[in-house]
């Protein structure tokens, strides 16, 4: 019987570390859901504000303070911190989480997709550059 009980715990563990990896987002996948972005925005160590912000260094960074470019009120006023929970609802529904942003796209909306451009996205430091 503890054999049987430590077989199920086992494969149930096993099942959840898998879903917890897929949920985590694949780069690869992220950087060709991130070419709807780039009309937009640009990442790199020749990145540039465009139309939106540079999104070097995003995860993990305040809301509006990427030097030089001109934010709305909405935005810069938000006090948000891009973490993977905030990226999730913005990137799903951007005017829902920031009413007033100067954000046009619509969202995203795969869980899988916003969970691949985050994971793209948290490659590159605020240098523009992976680790």
């Amino acid at each position: 019987m503890r054999g049987i009980l430590v077989t199920i715990m086992s494969a149930l563990a096993l099942a959840a570390s898998a879903g917890a990896a897929q949920a985590a987002g694949d780069p690869a996948a992220g950087a060709a859901t991130f070419k709807l972005c780039k009309v937009c925005h640009q990442v790199g160590e020749t990145a540039k504000n465009f139309v939106g912000p540079n999104l070097n260094g995003v995860v993990g960074r305040k809301a509006g303070t990427v030097p030089g470019y001109n934010y709305s009120d909405a935005n810069r006023n938000s006090g948000l911190i891009w973490d993977e929970a905030t990226l999730t609802k913005y990137l799903h529904s951007p005017r829902a989480v920031v009413p007033g942003t100067k954000m046009a796209f619509p969202g995203l909306p795969k869980d899988q997709d916003v969970a691949n451009v985050i994971a793209y996205l948290a490659q590159f430091g605020p240098d523009g550059k992976k680790p």
